[in-house]
C-alpha cells in the first residue's frame, strides 16, 4: 500500500504551553510540521499534512522536519562493512542519501504516549526491520518532542539494536525565524573552528579544514548573506551554542547538543510542488541545523564512530531554546 493511499493514518500532534507557543507534530516521519511563537510559524514547511504522503512529496521533498536515519547525510559508495560483511545500499551516482530510498523519514511512526500537562511532549516509535534499506539488524527507535514553559524544544531520539549496525539520527527541520522572505539576513553563530572538506559530490574527503577567515566562519555571530551552505562544522563539548537570529522578528534560537557535528544547509530554492505554510521567498527561504554525527562516518576510521553494538543506547539530545527580543 503506498503511502497516499493511507491518509487515514496521519495524525497531527499539537502541544501548547501556557504561554501559547504550540508545537505540531506528524507520525509520519516523527516530523516537525509547525512551531509557532508569538504568532509567527518559524519552521517552514508544506501547508497541508496530506501533502507529506503524497508521491510528489517522495519525488521533490526535501525532508521537511523530518527524523532522519538509520544513517543521516551521504554515505559514498553505496555500501559500508562491518567485520568484514559488506551491506549495499540504496544510492544515486554512487550516494546513499538520509537513509535511502524510504528512510525514516517517509515511515508511519506509532504514538506511544501524549502528555498535555506541564512541559507537554510527546513519544514516537518506529520498528526498522533487519535488513530494511540494506542495514543490519532489528533496531528500535524512539522520538521523544517536549515543548518546555520557558519556549524550549528537547528532542531526544534513542535507538537500540538485535545485531551490529550503524546509526546517526538527526531531525531537519527548515527554520525561518521571521515566518517570511529569506533567511540572508539572518544571524548566524557557530562555535567551530573547523568545518569538513568534501568532494564535488558533497561527500566528506576525510580532511577538517579550518573555518577562520573563511566564508564558512561563523564563530562570531554574523549575517547569513549569500554564503553557500551545505556544510558540516565540527563541534567541540556539549556546552558551546549555536545562535540563529531572526532580524524582522526579533526571535532567536539557542541550539544545544551532544552531538559532534552540525551540518547546516540553506536550499538555494525550494520545490514549487505544493503551497507552503509561511509566506516565504522563492530563494533561500530557510535553514536547517542538522545535529548528528559526521557523514560517511562508515568510511572514516578518524570520524566519530556510528557504529552501534547489540543492546548498545543509541542517543541524540538536542535543544532549542527560543526567545523575542522584541
Amino acid at each position: 500500500m503506498k503511502n497516499w493511499d493511507r491518509v487515514g493514518e496521519l495524525k497531527l500532534i499539537s502541544l501548547k504551553n501556557k504561554r501559547g507557543t504550540e508545537l505540531k507534530i506528524l507520525n509520519f516521519g516523527a516530523s516537525i510540521f509547525s512551531l509557532t511563537i508569538d504568532g509567527v510559524n518559524v519552521v517552514v514547511g508544506p501547508a497541508r499534512p496530506e501533502d507529506y504522503i503524497s508521491e510528489t512529496y517522495h519525488k521533490h521533498g526535501k525532508f521537511f522536519g523530518a527524523t532522519v536515519g538509520r544513517h543521516a547525510g551521504r554515505i559514498s559508495p553505496n555500501s559500508f562493512e562491518i567485520e568484514d560483511q559488506k551491506f549495499s545500499l540504496f544510492g544515486q551516482d554512487g550516494v546513499h542519501l538520509h537513509g535511502g530510498q524510504y528512510g525514516f523519514s517517509y515511515k508511519f511512526w506509532k504514538v506511544i504516549e501524549v502528555n498535555e500537562k506541564v512541559d507537554p511532549f510527546v513519544e514516537l516509535e518506529y520498528i526498522s526491520p533487519d535488513g530494511e534499506e540494506g542495514y543490519p539488524g532489528e533496531l528500535k527507535v524512539r522520538a521523544r518532542y517536549t515543548l518546555t514553559e520557558e519556549d524550549e524544544v528537547k528532542l531526544e531520539y534513542s535507538a537500540q539494536s538485535d545485531q551490529k549496525t550503524v546509526v546517526n539520527l538527526t531531525n531537519h527541520t527548515y527554520f525561518n525565524l521571521n515566518g517570511t522572505g529569506s533567511v540572508n539576513e539572518h544571524h548566524l553563530q557557530i562555535p567551530a573552528a573547523e568545518f569538513l572538506e568534501t568532494d564535488p559530490r558533497n561527500v566528506p574527503t576525510g580532511k577538517l579544514l579550518k573555518s577562520a577567515g573563511t566564508l564558512y566562519d561563523f564563530q562570531k555571530l554574523r549575517k547569513i548573506g549569500g554564503v553557500p551552505l551545505d556544510t558540516v562544522f565540527s563541534l567541540k563539548g556539549s556546552s558551546q551554542v549555536i545562535e540563529l537570529h531572526g532580524d524582522q522578528s526579533g526571535i532567536s534560537m539557542q541550539v544545544k547538543t551532544n552531538q559532534p557535528a552540525v551540518v547546516v544547509y540553506v536550499p538555494q530554492e525550494l520545490p514549487q510542488a505544493w503551497d507552503y505554510s509561511t509566506s516565504i521567498g522563492l530563494e533561500r527561504a530557510a535553514i536547517c541545523l542538522e545535529t548528528q554525527k559526521f557523514p560517511d562516518a562508515p568510511h572514516q576510521k578518524d570520524f566519530p564512530s556510528v557504529l552501534l553494538q547489540p543492546r548498545e543506547k543509541y542517543l541524540n539530545i538536542t535543544s532549542w531554546k527560543f526567545k523575542n527580543g522584541l
